[in-house]
């Protein structure tokens, strides 16, 4: 980097002369070397799928990368995961107040702004740094309607049907291209969730991957059971080896 574009890799708040904030964009690479999430939506609900790697002795009662926000939302994370964790609790606040205040469950688009207007927010103020986590978030609002959604550093967020994030995420972009149709079941979803973080990358073992799911019938986030993931890695094995 030339001595002139030092001050602009150091400022948050300041554009460099040909229109970047190299903050943000650290923090979009921090997302980019997490492990992969995957995020697939269904007719018969939304399916999340994470890649978690714990050490030998470490107890994974709990998943690291995959939470639930509402009784029908949940979120899967990549990239530096304590931000993750504040943000889940600023978005578990937001959902209970909306349910106080109006009513109502929280809509899954209204609390995807929520969470993205508060990223947008960390790039422009100094004395602060660009949250360095994309989530996947996605849920069944009380219409039915299933919504599945990417936030990232920047603030942006947009609507999938299928997303991955993370490390190679391009590559689990690929498969689902190929692979998804708009009429999937949700287990398929679950395959194929399964199927894209083998394809992308070094996975051998189901407990090495974390699952869960929310179903348009029930409308309640549930974490997928060891047993159950296994089950679809098998069949992801069968449906898409692995050249």
């Amino acid at each position: 980097m030339l001595p002139a574009q030092q001050g602009y890799d150091r400022a948050i708040t300041v554009f460099s002369p040909d229109g970047r904030l190299y903050q943000v964009e650290y923090a979009i690479e921090t997302v980019n070397r997490g492990t992969i999430a995957v995020g697939i939506k269904s007719p018969d609900g939304i399916v999340f799928a994470a890649e978690e790697r714990t050490k030998k002795l470490q107890i994974d009662t709990y998943a690291q990368k995959i939470f639930q926000i509402a009784d029908h939302i949940g979120l899967a994370a990549a990239g530096y995961i304590p931000d993750a964790r504040s943000m889940v609790d600023n978005a578990r606040f937001f959902s209970q107040s909306n349910q106080l205040v109006y009513d109502e469950p929280v809509g899954s688009e209204t609390l995807t702004k929520h969470l993205a207007d508060m990223c947008q927010s960390y790039t422009q103020y100094a004395g602060v740094r660009p949250m360095g986590v994309s989530l996947i978030i996605g849920g069944i609002d009380e219409s039915g309607r299933s919504g599945l959604y990417l936030t990232d550093p920047s603030g942006t967020y947009i609507q999938y049907d299928a997303v991955a994030i993370g490390s190679s995420a391009d590559k689990a972009t690929d498969f689902l291209e190929k692979s998804y149709r708009t009429d999937i079941g949700i287990d398929e979803a679950a395959t194929l969730a399964v199927a894209a973080i083998y394809m992308s990358s070094d996975v051998e073992s189901p407990e090495h991957i974390r699952m869960a799911r929310v179903t348009r019938e029930s409308r309640t986030f549930e974490m997928i059971s060891g047993d159950r993931t296994a089950g679809y890695a098998e069949r992801a094995k069968i449906r898409f080896p692995r050249d």
